[in-house]
């Protein structure tokens, strides 16, 4: 027998949470989605009518508070965040910190049994060659301080209540539906137009996971025992160099990658690396995708995208 779930979504419009509520109704989970007012829906259009949409900001408490009395929540998947780093954004994430916090009081409020609130690896003491979930934590901006603080106070919130908390840490997606300025799609779309993609030298170690994937293991995770934190990565290193010159192998067109044509940005890591052996030993989740097989699908994607794009324009 298949256990089915009514699940509170916030952030459903969103990359990895439009690809999550996919593979929720496809398993006939009972899908509550928030979503901002401001948010684009165009990620899920072709789902949209299957979910039961609230359109709120998490600042907006008494109609959150509304929505969880109504929607009774058995499990809660936060996603939502706006900010991210730099200066200008800390004001951004300071609101998403007391929107969430305010989100775990309500949630437990109802009874609800589990609270999953999406961290980041940028938590983590970036210094550490391989990043595993009991390394320390010591971010470097107010991005990765304020998820810090949302893991922190829920773990003791956890204590204190009894409730299920459970932090994915999220590393590198790629995908269908990435925002366009991010290093896979931006690639795939200026060699799709025959231009050339001028990148870094590519000497980033990083980790990246199909966003499917991604989804998947945000699913299976909190559909498990673990309590605490979980990196969500493939586990497996690769460097921006490589991911670019697959693409360029891919398209058949190698000669339109250019690295070394701009310098790295000041201050960025180097290596940034997943331990995913909780997620892939203790959870028993395993990737789907290939990076290279993952990568294929994702071009498959942006070029029927790109053509009914223009078809249409």
């Amino acid at each position: 027998m298949v256990l089915t779930y009514r699940v509170l979504l916030t952030g459903v419009g969103g990359f990895v949470g439009s690809h999550l509520a996919r593979q929720l109704l496809a398993e006939g989970h009972d899908v509550t989605g928030l979503i901002s007012p401001s948010t684009d829906r165009w990620r899920i259009r072709d789902i949209e009518s299957r979910l039961s949409i609230v359109e709120s900001d998490l600042e907006n408490v008494a109609a959150v508070e509304d929505l969880i009395q109504t929607a009774r929540p058995e499990i809660c998947i936060h996603l939502a965040w706006r900010g991210w780093s730099g200066r200008a954004a800390a004001e951004t994430n300071f609101t998403s910190l007391s929107g969430s916090l305010e989100l775990l009081r309500l949630i437990q409020k109802i009874g609800c049994e589990r609270f999953v609130a999406a961290g980041t690896c940028f938590e983590y003491d970036l210094q550490y060659e391989q990043l595993v979930e009991t390394t320390p934590l010591n971010p470097h901006d107010v991005y990765g301080a304020c998820k810090k603080a949302l893991f922190e106070i829920a773990q003791e919130f956890s204590t204190l209540t009894g409730l299920r908390v459970l932090t994915p840490r999220l590393f590198y997606s790629y995908g269908p539906y990435e925002d366009e300025r991010r290093l896979v799609p931006s690639t795939m779309l200026r060699l799709l137009k025959g231009e050339t993609a001028e990148l870094t030298p590519g000497l980033q170690v990083r980790d990246y996971l199909h966003v499917e994937d991604a989804a998947a293991a945000i699913w299976s995770a909190a559909t498990s025992r673990i309590d605490g934190a979980v990196n969500i990565a493939l586990g497996e290193p690769t460097t921006v160099a490589e991911i670019a010159e697959t693409i360029g192998d891919l398209l058949g067109r190698p000669d339109l990658i250019l690295l070394g044509a701009r310098d790295c940005p000041e201050n960025e890591p180097m290596r940034i690396l997943a331990d995913a052996s909780l997620l892939r030993r203790d959870i028993g989740w395993a990737p789907r995708y290939s990076l290279r097989d993952g990568l294929a699908q994702t071009l498959a994607w942006w070029e029927a995208w790109q053509g009914m794009y223009e078809e249409h324009s």
